[in-house]
């Protein structure tokens, strides 16, 4: 290693998920070339790199935020191009951070053509800001954990659906609180005593959770929100149709109608499940698939009865669709959405819609996923997308967020927002 070279970390080495962060290089000679990498490992053990060649300025310098790159994961000036290309060193793999104890370590390099280290440093890049705090929940058929953000409060209640896959995921939740939101993550099966699969949903376990959020000392919106993805998105629209207490809805690269399984409340079926057509299913030479056009058409006189009759629902809605979207058609049920409430007068609703951006919108700065195994369809498929158009989505989406939340969950005093 170089004595002379230096590799910094601004404004910190260490800093929440959701924090961009500027990579210098000093001490290098006029207009040396060099390539940066970043190397993780996540949760399941599976190594993540990215690289990329720059070129130093005439004092020997190399900056991010200013310089693009030659060659290597992307071309271009690219501030944190280095964490979204990041690519796993397996097929079919999708980077795993689930648990808010510990931080998503990323290590940082500069090497000489040859390939010497010069410098490195390392990153820390935390899921829960300093002060929030983190309890598991176990409390009647509730299994989740709560996140509470420092502070005297009072802070919007906001319901997090990862649900499906099963098992638990603290990553949005816990950024959440760390913007200034009480958060339950709970999960609906795989996790705890939980069953291992279920065959049907019950909106009463939701009903159950919304109780619990609304009770906490620290909540002062009147009601709650709702944030979700994928399968989840129906199920969120489905709480805010059926249940009272919703207050506000992010519903991402979701379906316009019930699928998979059927939805049951107080002991009867409210809808059936919209089912999947497996001659629509595509191959691929990777040996994943694709299966954008696999979900029945919930328009058809056969499948209408399986739609989320949002037009009943009063909460506000977020509707977030990606146009790359390859896991199902999500833009087209977001315009149906959107077309239906304004066939019934309704306008409750916000939409986004991001171009080259794929099905997996989540904070930014994690690792763009390409394909990977898919838990209903027990096979790998692709998620679609181009990595730069998902991370520039994905920055853009988690400042909406938080600001839809704001504006929509109302609280006696303003959120401040927490820091590491």
């Amino acid at each position: 290693m170089s004595s002379q070279v230096r590799l910094r970390l601004l404004p910190s080495a260490r800093c929440l998920f959701d924090e961009p962060v500027q990579v210098k290089v000093a001490g290098l000679r006029s207009r040396q070339v060099v390539t940066v990498r970043a190397r993780s490992t996540d949760e399941r053990g599976v190594v993540f790199n990215s690289s990329a060649s720059y070129r130093a300025d005439d004092s020997g310098e190399i900056d991010l935020d200013r310089d693009a790159s030659l060659c290597g994961s992307y071309v271009g000036v690219e501030p944190m191009g280095l964490l979204w290309s990041m690519r796993p060193n397996a097929l079919h793999k999708r980077f795993q951070k689930t648990n808010s104890l510990n931080p998503h370590v990323v290590n940082f390099s500069v090497h000489e053509e040859e390939g010497r280290v010069l410098a490195e440093a390392t990153n820390e890049r935390f899921l829960m800001g300093s002060g929030v705090s983190r309890v598991p929940v176990k409390e009647g058929n509730i299994r989740g954990v709560l996140f509470t953000p420092p502070g005297e409060g009072p802070f919007p209640a906001v319901l997090d659906l990862y649900t499906f896959g099963g098992g638990l995921s603290e990553k949005r939740a816990a950024l959440l609180a760390s913007r200034g939101f009480l958060v339950l993550t709970v999960a609906l099966y795989g996790h705890d005593d939980q069953p291992k699969n279920i065959k049907e949903v019950h909106l009463d376990y939701f009903e159950e959770t919304i109780k619990f959020l609304k009770k906490q000392n620290k909540v002062g919106s009147k009601g709650v929100g709702v944030i979700s993805l994928s399968k989840s998105g129906d199920l969120a629209l489905s709480i805010a149709t059926y249940l009272p207490g919703v207050q506000a809805v992010v519903w991402i690269n979701g379906c316009s109608a019930n699928t998979a399984l059927p939805l049951h409340y107080k002991e009867k079926q409210l809808l059936p499940a919209l089912t999947v057509d497996i001659n629509k299913v595509i191959s691929t030479e990777s040996g994943a698939l694709i299966t954008k056009h696999v979900m029945h058409d919930p328009l058809t006189e056969e499948h209408k009865a399986t739609l989320v009759p949002i037009e009943r629902a009063a909460a506000r809605f977020l509707f977030v669709a990606s146009e790359d979207d390859l896991n199902w058609d999500s833009k087209a049920y977001l315009d149906e959405m959107v077309d239906r409430l304004k066939h019934h007068g309704k306008e409750n609703f916000d939409s986004l819609s991001y171009p080259g951006a794929g099905h997996y919108l989540e904070p930014p700065y994690g690792p763009y996923c390409a394909s990977s195994f898919h838990g209903v369809v027990g096979r790998p498929v692709l998620w679609g997308g181009e990595p730069r158009s998902h991370a520039a989505a994905e920055v853009h989406l988690w400042r909406k967020i938080q600001e839809f939340f704001r504006t929509h969950l109302n609280c006696d005093v303003a959120q401040t927002k927490s820091k590491l």
